[in-house]
């Protein structure tokens, strides 16, 4: 028997066996990767979303944090794993977009990744530490512009939301303060509220419990809209730096050959997780936007991913950003 017989029986072998995974699937608990540290944003809506998909999939979800590298080394582990539907990869524009641009990722970040769903989308928040003088936007960019020199922004490294929302805010103005790389925009935060750290261009989901408690001061939003939560912070439109938009959206996928109907079962969890009273109640809390019906399918977030990588690669390539 030949290496090509032998090849056509294994795919044979495959192809009949994959609807009784799917059947039986899921049969252990599920691992969603959060590329970034315990307490930030992400791994906040990861697991309010894993907490309910247990329900439809009748067995535990848990979350593993894997930090490093603006995200990159969590996605590669979930590039890597068995696509069998029990190692899923929660990212967001920042990791499975961006990253594109700034890392020689040793994988492709539309190709080698199946879609399973678009999960919302969090404006960031332009905030600073209480004892910046800056009142409003246009006060801090004076400041940033006048303090650049000794000025830090706060990040969760090279890639991350809060570095190109911070890369995109200084090309607009034309400062170039300095970036402080941290595992995680949680770890920033607190080096905020400390004091350690000027500025973080943050996911609005991060900030907003801090703002509320004054231990720190917002001035924008960067979205045409305001926020619901704090109605008294302006857009960036009416604070004085109009296009200054980013819309930090967050995704789940699976390794690439993940059979389409376990992606199908996912999917669904996904889609019930998101209508949970529980849930709902959350993203309102965290200032999240949860997708419509119509854009919460795996074509609907490959379409996204895909738009979005036109759309910010060359942004982020002219600034010329290394790792």
């Amino acid at each position: 028997m030949n290496f090509r017989t032998l090849a056509s029986i294994a795919t044979l072998l495959t192809v009949l066996t994959a609807p009784l995974q799917a059947e039986t699937y899921p049969s252990k608990p599920v691992t969603v990767i959060v590329p970034f540290a315990a307490g930030g944003p992400s791994d906040v809506l990861a697991r309010a979303l894993a907490d309910k998909m247990r329900t439809a999939l009748k067995e535990t979800v848990l979350i593993e944090n894997v930090t490093g590298a603006a995200g990159t080394i969590g996605v590669t582990r979930a590039v890597r794993s068995p696509a069998d539907g029990y190692t899923l990869s929660f990212g967001h524009l920042g990791t499975h977009v961006v990253n594109g641009a700034i890392y020689p990722l040793p994988f492709d970040l539309v190709n080698d990744l199946d879609p399973v769903a678009l999960l919302g989308a969090n404006p960031m928040l332009v905030v600073s530490k209480n004892a910046i003088p800056a009142k409003t936007f246009k006060e801090l960019i004076d400041w940033l512009k006048a303090n650049q020199a000794k000025a830090t922004l706060g990040t969760a490294g090279v890639g991350s939301g809060a570095h190109f929302s911070g890369v995109f805010l200084q090309n607009l103005i034309g400062t170039h303060a300095s970036y402080v790389p941290y595992r995680g925009t949680g770890p920033a935060l607190q080096d905020l509220v400390a004091g350690q750290i000027d500025i973080i261009v943050d996911q609005a989901s991060n900030s907003l419990p801090q703002v509320q408690a004054g231990t720190i001061r917002a001035y924008a939003v960067t979205d045409s809209k305001r926020l619901s939560a704090l109605p008294d912070v302006p857009t960036v439109d009416e604070a004085g730096l109009p296009g200054f938009h980013v819309s930090l959206w967050s995704g789940m996928w699976a390794p690439k050959g993940t059979p389409k109907e376990i992606v199908a079962k996912l999917n669904e969890a996904i889609r019930a997780a998101i209508d949970d009273p529980a849930v709902q109640k959350r993203y309102a809390e965290l200032g999240l936007e949860p997708p419509a019906q119509d854009q919460r399918t795996p074509e609907a977030l490959r379409t996204h991913q895909k738009a979005e990588i036109e759309k910010w690669w060359p942004v982020i390539k002219a600034a010329n950003v290394k790792p």
